[in-house]
C-alpha cells in the first residue's frame, strides 16, 4: 500500500532486484564500497546503509559471495540472533578499491532517472491547489491588499513562472516566502539519481527540510505503509538566490575527487519553489538569465551536460519566482516577458495600511505610540518624499528609535524628536563630498 502525504503518493519500495532498473555491477560495487567504507557487516545494517529492503540486499550479498567477493562469518554473538555476518574477501577489498577509484560514491542506492521522473509527476508542483484561505493564512503576518492575494492565488495554483516587480522594500521576498509556507505538504526527494552509470546527488540538508515523520525501517520483512527509503520525505523545497546567482550555478557540479555530480539549484528545487531575488543585481544580464530558463519554463524539462559532453534531460517541475525592483520593460524584451506567465506589481502600502503595519510592528517591539509623533511623521516628514510609503519603513523607523532609547536609557516611547533622529538615518542627502 502506498503511503499518502496530503495528496502526494509516496514512491513504492522495490520488491525485487529487477525493480531497481540499475546495472547489476553498479549495485554490487556500491554495496562493496559501502562495506569497505562503513562498519556494516550484517544484512540489516547494510540494508539500512543502502536504503534497500532486506531481500534485495540479501540478493546482492549472494551475488558477491558467488563471485568470491564476500564471505560469511557466521553469527558473532548470542544477541545477534540468527543474523549472518559478512566480510570482504581479499578479492572483494581489491574490487572495492578499484570501484572507489572510479567513483567515491557509496551508501544509498541511487534512483534511476526514469523512475524519478514518475515520482516527479506524482508530486508535481502543478498538482498543488491553494485556496484563498490557505494563502491568507500563510500571509497572516503581512498586511496586503485583497486584490494582491487575488492575483497571487491563480499564479501559484498554476505552478507557472511569476514575475513580481515594484519599488524596493515592499515585501516581495516576504511574499515569496509566504507562498512557500502556504503549500505546507510534503514530497519525496531522492538521495541520489542515476543516469548512464553516473551518480547525481540531489538531497541537500541545506536546501531540503526533512519532515518529522517515522523513518522507514528497511529491516522489516513485511513493511506496511512504507515508502522507498532511497527518498527522504521533505517539505516542498525552496531555493532562494539573489545577486550571487550566475549561470554556472544552474549546471551540474562535477566533483573530480569523488567523481560524482551534484544537482544544480533548479533540480534540487524540483517540486517546490525557485526564487530569483533582486533580479537585475546579478553579474549576468537579466535577459541572459531568463533566456537560460526558456526551455525549462515552456517544456517542463531541463537539459544538463555531463563531463563527457553527453546531454541529460531532467524534469523541470518548479515554480520560478522572479523578483525585481526594476520595471520589466527595462530589463526584458517582449519575447522574454511573454514566457513569464504571471506579472504582478507589488506597490507600496496606502497610508491606511502603512499605519496598520506601523502599529503592528510597534506592538511587537513594545514601542509605545504617540498620536502627536505620528501626526508629525505623516504631516512633516512624508511630504518631503511625496508621501511614498514602503513596507520596510515602519520596521526601520521603530528599530532606529529603539536604538536611541537603549543608548539614552529612556523608555520605549515615540516622540517627535525620536522620529526626526530615525528619519535622518533612512535617507542620505544628495550632496557633493569634497575629497
Amino acid at each position: 500500500m502506498n503511503m499518502q502525504t496530503s495528496n502526494v503518493m509516496a514512491p513504492p519500495p522495490p520488491k525485487r532486484i529487477e525493480d531497481m532498473l540499475l546495472p547489476m555491477v553498479m549495485m554490487r560495487d556500491i554495496m562493496l564500497k559501502t562495506l569497505f567504507r562503513k562498519n556494516t557487516n550484517n544484512v540489516s545494517d547494510l540494508a539500512r546503509a543502502l536504503c534497500l529492503p532486506i531481500p534485495i540486499t540479501q540478493e546482492l550479498i549472494d551475488l558477491a559471495r558467488s563471485q568470491s567477493l564476500l564471505e560469511a562469518m557466521g553469527t558473532l554473538s548470542a544477541s545477534a540472533g540468527s543474523e549472518m555476518f559478512y566480510q570482504l574477501t581479499d578479492a572483494g577489498k581489491a574490487r572495492a578499491l578499484d570501484a572507489l577509484a572510479q567513483s567515491e560514491y557509496f551508501g544509498a542506492m541511487p534512483v534511476p532517472l526514469a523512475i524519478y521522473r514518475e515520482q516527479v509527476e506524482r508530486q508535481s508542483i502543478r498538482n498543488v491547489h491553494l485556496t484563498r484561505e490557505q494563502l491568507t493564512s500563510a500571509m497572516g503576518h503581512l498586511i496586503l491588499p485583497p486584490s494582491l492575494l487575488g492575483n497571487l492565488g491563480p499564479a501559484v495554483g498554476a505552478g507557472r513562472s511569476i514575475l513580481m516587480y515594484g519599488p524596493p522594500g515592499n515585501g516581495k521576498s516576504s511574499i515569496s516566502n509566504g507562498i512557500r509556507d502556504a503549500m505546507g505538504d510534503k514530497i519525496y526527494v531522492p538521495r541520489a539519481i542515476e543516469y548512464s552509470g553516473q551518480v547525481i546527488t540531489v538531497y541537500d540538508p541545506i536546501v531540503h527540510s526533512k519532515a518529522e515523520e517515522l523513518v522507514d525501517d528497511p529491516t522489516r520483512l513485511r513493511r506496511n505503509n512504507s515508502f522507498d527509503s532511497r527518498y527522504v520525505m521533505c517539505q516542498r523545497p525552496t531555493v532562494i538566490t539573489g545577486g550571487e546567482l550566475s549561470l554556472d550555478m544552474l549546471d551540474l557540479v562535477y566533483n573530480p575527487t569523488a567523481r560524482t555530480y551534484q544537482a544544480p539549484l533548479q533540480l534540487k528545487s524540483t517540486g517546490g519553489i525557485f526564487i530569483v531575488d533582486d533580479l537585475g543585481r546579478q553579474a549576468e544580464p537579466p535577459q541572459k538569465l531568463v533566456n537560460r530558463w526558456i526551455v525549462p519554463l515552456e517544456e517542463s524539462k531541463d537539459i544538463l551536460a555531463l563531463q563527457s559532453g553527453e546531454k541529460v534531460e531532467v524534469p523541470f517541475d518548479t515554480l520560478v519566482i522572479f523578483s525585481t525592483n526594476f520595471h520589466p520593460n527595462e530589463i526584458f524584451d517582449k519575447a522574454a516577458l511573454r514566457r513569464i506567465f504571471f506579472k504582478i506589481k507589488i506597490d507600496g502600502p496606502s497610508q491606511e495600511d502603512f499605519l496598520k503595519i506601523f502599529a503592528m510592528v510597534a506592538r511587537k517591539k513594545k514601542m509605545q505610540l504617540c498620536e502627536k509623533s505620528l501626526v508629525h511623521l505623516l504631516k512633516n516628514k512624508y511630504p518631503t518624499i511625496d508621501n511614498t510609503y514602503a513596507n520596510y519603513q515602519p520596521v526601520f523607523l521603530i528599530d532606529q528609535m529603539i536604538a536611541v532609547c537603549d543608548f539614552e536609557g529612556i523608555p520605549y516611547k515615540m516622540t517627535p524628536d525620536l522620529v526626526d533622529r530615525a528619519w535622518a538615518n533612512m535617507f542620505v542627502k544628495d550632496e557633493v563630498i569634497v575629497k
